[in-house]
């Protein structure tokens, strides 16, 4: 064998074996260039519009929406559910700020992201959450403080026995982060997420036809409507795109914590939301729907919600 054949052999080899490593490890041998298998088509790439030109580097940010957790339980929760309606049907987002979740739990899970500390903040965003949903329902005029017009304890209990999924997502520094996403375009699969993540902006979400960058505050949490809400609320509620950057400078961690109904759950559109003037928009669905729609070709052509549509 020829000493080149023998070296284009060996570096096919070293090529192979990184594919299989991670950004991670890229990330740690010091990588000058993104890896082929990470850089997106033109089309897909972040500073490309929708009308085929080259967007312009300047950054938009996004001023979410903020919903004060602890004004829920004051004088003022006929506002904040006002403001928590209108978030979640004109952006699909918001951010939660005096949640009550304490500092060093918080701090710990982003500092450190290590699985010891994964309990306590899984139990701590499991009741933020269920504190959510009957916020949610107040403001979709399903439920009310004292009266519901649902069997709401029953449907409380389901969302208490439900799903929970958390990852903890690390993007380090790229070489070229006009080549490459962290996270690609989607919609998250469930009913809320709660994302925590550091100071470092990254989080982008699709307005209009733009992408805008979500400005972070810190200690606040990232709250979006997840397509089992948009179901549930028979559309009003939204359950938007959005994606994640990369820059060359700095890392930056988030943590998603996932929650909705038990896998085996039948999600469909809330029958008081549905009238002659505002029919049924969505089919029902479950778990077993979603993992056929990821192995069908649908799933590279078009969202999950996007098949759940009835008109």
């Amino acid at each position: 064998m020829s000493p080149s054949l023998a070296k284009s052999g060996e570096r096919l080899k070293n090529e192979i074996e990184d594919y299989h490593k991670g950004v991670k490890y890229l990330h740690e041998s010091g990588i000058q260039r993104v890896p082929k298998k990470y850089i997106f088509p033109i089309s897909e790439r972040p500073n490309y519009a929708t009308n085929g030109k080259q967007q312009a580097s300047k950054v938009h940010n996004l001023k979410l929406p903020i919903i004060d957790f602890a004004q829920l339980h004051g004088p003022n929760r006929a506002q904040v559910l006002d403001s928590l309606s209108y978030a979640c049907e004109n952006f699909g987002f918001f951010q939660l700020v005096n949640h009550g979740i304490p500092e060093e739990v918080v701090r710990s899970m982003v500092d450190v992201g290590g699985r010891e500390k994964t309990v306590a903040y899984s139990k701590e965003t499991k009741f933020l959450f269920l504190k959510l949903v009957e916020a949610i329902l107040e403001s979709l005029g399903i439920a009310t403080k004292n009266k519901t017009k649902i069997d709401d304890e029953e449907m409380l209990q389901e969302f208490e026995d439900g799903s929970q999924l958390m990852a903890v997502n690390f993007y380090p520094p790229c070489p070229d982060p006009d080549l490459t996403l962290g996270m690609p375009p989607h919609s998250d699969y469930g009913f809320l997420t709660l994302l925590l993540q550091d100071e470092v902006e990254g989080l982008q979400v699709k307005c209009n036809e733009d992408w805008v960058t979500v400005q972070p505050i810190p200690g606040a949490f990232v709250v979006n409507v997840g397509d089992h809400l948009e179901i549930f609320s028979n559309g009003k509620y939204k359950s938007v795109l959005h994606r994640v950057l990369v820059n060359s400078l700095k890392s930056r961690i988030s943590v998603a914590s996932l929650h909705s109904l038990p896998f085996n759950s039948i999600v469909k559109p809330s029958p008081i939301l549905i009238s002659e003037t505002n029919p049924k928009r969505y089919k029902d669905t479950n778990f077993a729907a979603f993992l056929e729609y990821i192995k069908s070709c649908d799933s590279t052509n078009k969202s999950f919600l996007e098949t759940r549509k009835l008109t």
